[in-house]
């Protein structure tokens, strides 16, 4: 699956225990509906992943639409991950206190092990 736009878009692969969606762009006021789009059609399984190598800007909007994926993701039994974030996605991640609530990994690699687990 493939939520598509000129500032962003969204790539989903699905396995049995892992969902993994890659976001490219900017999440901002503009772009959020397709980012939140993309997180709720999710299917539920244990482990989100979430790669924001690509992310080179994450708003208010965009934080708010991360916590709300994060509570249902739990709700479900699961756990939301971000991978790679941006620098500058990072630092958004720490000024809000996000890197203390959701896991932050530096490789889709590190995480295989962990869905395993």
């Amino acid at each position: 699956m493939r939520e598509c736009g000129d500032r962003f878009h969204v790539a989903m692969s699905v396995s049995d225990h892992v969902v993994d969606l890659r976001a490219v762009g900017e999440i901002d006021i503009a772009t959020v509906g397709a980012f939140r789009a993309a997180l709720w059609a999710a299917p539920a399984r244990p482990v989100l992943r979430l790669d924001l190598s690509g992310v080179r800007l994450l708003s208010a909007a965009g934080v708010r639409a991360l916590v709300a994926a994060h509570l249902r993701v739990r709700a479900r039994g699961g756990e939301l991950v971000l991978v790679d974030p941006d620098p500058v996605v990072a630092r958004v991640l720490r000024a809000t206190g996000l890197h203390r609530v959701l896991p932050i990994r530096e490789s889709a690699r590190e995480l295989v092990t962990c869905a395993a687990a």
